[in-house]
């Protein structure tokens, strides 16, 4: 299983947006549907029955997708590099993905690459598409602007310390004289338990900043993998509910025990443990199995 996995908050139309990607990229499939049942209906105040969400693979890479409700609007703060073989490849990602959407960075040639767009589709989730080579063909973007400015490297170092098995393979800084503020992160590359990440600090006037509408759900086995993971990441940071938390950048996580999947299909007794992790903040395995085995 996939240790870190991006989702996607959307109002109520992760189905279609999940349709959509699953066209537009060629290595595609939807995995798993959950709906929402009574409790979580009410909690949430979306319709009993309805879509809550679903997990999908782009290119191998896990994602999942949240009908949550009008709380949360993507930004460009989380984007995700599409690293593409081709010209032909980034010319036809390009074309899907920014129609009816918002081209930040024209398609064209840049310093740092011969073809690189960067763009908002049309569900407002951002992409940047660049011709380069990379084992992982999608890669999460953390990008640090206005008052996080100046914080990708800090960030990159303390999730270097959380996460037992991560390393930094690539750390480039503005110069003098150069098109963003010296000493801050130009680009950054590093790895989470095998899976790649980029963060980058952003110059300029902009009025977006990280929230929940992208998190990463972090896989865990053991209640001492969940207890570590939660201490580790709420430090100076927020503990919200149902296993989010934000940690002192600002960036969401779900810490979530890979046993609440197994439990969720069964609809009967998801209903007994969707009870039980309402009342959570971090979750408790014992307790969503007492709860799973009370049916």
């Amino acid at each position: 299983m996939q240790k870190i996995t991006p989702c996607l908050w959307f109002d109520d139309n992760a189905e279609e947006a999940v349709d959509f990607y699953t066209s537009v990229f060629k290595d595609a499939k939807i995995e798993d549907i959950a709906q929402y049942g009574e409790d979580a209906s009410k909690a949430s105040g979306r319709p009993k029955g309805s879509v809550m969400t679903i997990t999908f693979q782009l290119h191998g890479q896990e994602f999942m997708a949240l009908n949550g409700g009008p709380i949360f609007k993507f930004t460009p703060a989380i984007s995700f590099f599409v690293y593409c073989n081709t010209e032909k490849e980034i010319n036809e990602l390009f074309a899907k993905l920014s129609e009816s959407g918002q081209v930040l960075m024209a398609l064209d040639k840049y310093p740092f690459s011969e073809r690189y767009a960067f763009i908002s589709d049309k569900f407002g989730l951002s992409w940047q598409l660049i011709l380069a080579d990379s084992a992982q063909k999608i890669v999460p973007c953390l990008l640090f602007v206005g008052k996080d400015l100046g914080k990708a490297e800090a960030a990159v170092q303390f999730y270097k310390t959380v996460f037992r098995h991560a390393g930094v393979h690539q750390m480039s800084h503005y110069g003098k004289g150069e098109n963003g503020k010296e000493g801050t992160v130009m680009h950054s590359s590093f790895s989470l338990d095998g899976q790649k990440f980029t963060a980058m600090d952003g110059t300029g006037s902009h009025m977006f900043a990280f929230n929940e509408s992208v998190s990463f759900m972090v896989n865990c086995r053991e209640q001492d993998e969940v207890d570590y993971y939660w201490e580790e990441l709420s430090k100076s940071g927020m503990e919200v509910q149902c296993g989010w938390l934000k940690d002192k950048f600002g960036i969401s996580w779900q810490i979530v025990p890979t046993a609440l999947g197994e439990m969720m299909k069964d609809a009967k007794k998801s209903e007994m443990v969707m009870t039980a992790l309402l009342q959570m903040k971090k979750l408790d395995i014992r307790k969503l199995k007492q709860a799973y085995d009370q049916q």
